[in-house]
C-alpha cells in the first residue's frame, strides 16, 4: 500500500496545497552558503555522453539528457518521487517530493525557482548548460537548495551532468525523526545523488541505442498531474521501458 500511497487523492491535495506554502529559510546572501550558518555544502560532477564538438546535436545526448531532468525522470525512485502538474511552466512549478527511507515515507514540498540556460565560462571552457533549482518550502525536513545542470563542452563534446546545492536540517518536532534524519540524512543525500546520476548516464545511453523515450506516468483520473519517475522496478535498470 505504501508503494500507491501517491496515487491517492490526499497526495493530490497535499501537492495542490504547496501553492499556499512559502520557502523555510531565508537564502543567504548571493546563494553562497557559510559553515557559520550550519549549510552542507555538495556537488558532484557525473560523465553522461560524447557528441561531436560544437552546439548541442539536435536529438542527442545532451537533448536526451536535458528532457530527463525537466521531467523529473532520472531521480532514483527508491529514494525520491515526485508529483507535479503539467499545466504550469517549469519555472515556479511546485513539486510534492515522497522520500524513501527505511521504510518509510515522507512528504517534501518544493519549488522551482531558478531555470539555467545560458553558456557557462570557466578557465578556457565553454560550455552549452541547461537545468533547473528548487527550494525547499514549509513542512520540508530540510532547508537548503539543490541544481540539476546538464552541460555540453563545446570543444571536446562531452555531455556531463552536474549537481549543486546546499541544505542544513530544518527544526524537526518528533524527536524520532530528527534523530534519525540526524545520524542518516546526510548519507542518503549523497546516495541518492550518485545513484540518480548513474541512472540518467543509464537512461541517456539507452536511448542513444535505440530504447523508447522514458515519460511520466499521469495519474489516474488527474489529467494534469504525473508521478515521476516510474515505480520501482519499472525503468531503473536502464532497459528504457515506460512505467505505468
Amino acid at each position: 500500500m505504501r508503494e500507491r500511497r501517491l496515487y491517492r487523492p490526499r497526495a493530490v491535495d497535499t501537492l495542490y496545497a504547496l501553492a499556499g506554502r512559502e520557502i523555510n529559510y531565508r537564502p543567504p546572501a548571493d546563494d553562497v552558503p557559510t559553515s557559520d550558518e550550519c549549510w552542507h555544502v555538495d556537488s558532484l560532477h557525473w560523465p553522461l555522453a560524447r557528441e561531436p564538438s560544437g552546439d548541442p546535436v539536435r536529438g542527442g545526448a545532451w537533448d536526451i539528457a536535458c528532457r530527463l531532468v525537466r521531467d523529473y525522470q532520472f531521480a532514483e525512485p527508491g529514494i525520491l518521487r515526485a508529483l507535479y502538474r503539467t499545466d504550469r511552466p517549469l519555472l515556479g512549478r511546485d513539486m510534492l517530493l515522497e522520500g524513501r527511507f527505511a521504510g518509510l515515507r515522507f512528504d517534501l514540498g518544493v519549488r522551482i525557482t531558478s531555470v539555467v540556460d545560458t553558456v557557462q565560462r570557466s578557465g578556457g571552457t565553454e560550455s552549452r548548460a541547461w537545468g533547473w533549482a528548487y527550494r525547499t518550502l514549509q513542512g520540508h525536513l530540510e532547508q537548503g537548495q539543490l541544481t540539476y545542470e546538464v552541460l555540453k563542452d563545446r570543444r571536446t563534446g562531452d555531455v556531463d551532468f552536474r549537481i549543486s546545492g546546499y541544505s542544513r536540517r530544518a527544526p524537526i518536532a518528533n524527536p524520532v525523526v530528527r534523530a534519525g534524519f540526524a545520524a542518516f540524512g546526510n548519507r542518503t543525500q549523497h546516495r541518492f545523488y550518485h545513484a540518480s546520476a548513474r541512472r540518467l548516464q543509464r537512461l541517456v545511453q539507452a536511448e542513444l541505442l535505440g530504447a523508447p523515450a522514458l515519460t511520466a506516468e499521469p495519474l489516474p483520473g488527474y489529467g494534469d498531474v504525473v508521478l515521476a519517475p516510474a515505480a520501482p522496478g519499472t525503468c531503473g535498470d536502464g532497459s528504457g521501458r515506460q512505467g505505468g
